[in-house]
């Protein structure tokens, strides 16, 4: 199962309390079944593995859950406050 580090998990429970709207992020494959997508998610959609670590929540389709079994999602803010995303291998 995807693993998050402490920088995602602080940034998820930051975004969730400054935006009302959204309780976490959702992690979606795209069309051509090899890129994800990362976005703001209010819930789950209904095939969605929910993953809870330290206080934040993350929605993860059921096509990218089996892209991202064995990795670690990790991420950062930037000097302009924009977020970036980067994935892992698992130890």
């Amino acid at each position: 199962m995807l693993a998050l580090t402490e920088n995602v998990t602080e940034i998820v429970k930051k975004l969730a309390e400054e935006v009302p709207a959204v309780s976490g992020l959702r992690i979606a494959a795209e069309a051509d079944g090899q890129s994800l997508s990362v976005s703001p998610a209010d819930q789950a959609a209904p095939d969605d593995q929910i993953l809870e670590q330290d206080g934040a929540t993350v929605y993860v389709e059921e096509v990218a859950s089996v892209l991202l079994a064995d990795k670690i999602l990790d991420g950062g803010v930037d000097e302009e406050g924009n977020i970036q995303f980067a994935l892992g291998q698992q130890a």
